[in-house]
């Protein structure tokens, strides 16, 4: 089980991965169209032989556009795409940056792989409950 997390937004992609029940930040996607980013992600599904994607989903105006991604994602890749809130994520994410003593530009060049994690995490978490 590899299991991708994806904080998505509109020209940037946190990345976080899990191949057990501790999920770890990947990487951060710049991006200007959508088909350089699925590009993109292809390598990394191919690379790290995901086999499940956890899209990070919050409320307002950004929750529709990241259901078509996830949707998106489903039908490119041909793997389970799971739905989780991601809330506070990019928040949170950078409060326990700060509280582990990592630097202000080593912080906000991995906020969206921190946010990532903490979204993956979550998803992590909420099957373990089960």
């Amino acid at each position: 089980m590899n299991i991708l997390g994806i904080d998505y937004g509109k020209r940037k992609v946190g990345l976080a991965t899990a191949d057990s029940a501790l999920a770890t930040p990947l990487s951060t996607i710049k991006y200007q169209e959508p088909e350089d980013l699925l590009g993109k992600l292809d390598l990394v599904v191919q690379e790290q032989g995901i086999s499940e994607i956890v899209v990070g989903v919050t409320e307002g105006e950004m929750e529709e556009e990241q259901m078509r991604f996830g949707k998106l994602l489903e039908e490119k890749f041909g793997l389970p795409v799971h739905f989780q809130d991601e809330t506070l994520s990019t928040h949170d994410a950078q409060i326990l940056a700060r509280e582990a003593g990592i630097g202000q530009l080593k912080r906000r060049r991995k906020e969206d792989a921190y946010a990532a994690t903490i979204i993956l995490q979550g998803y992590l978490d909420s099957l373990h409950s089960l």
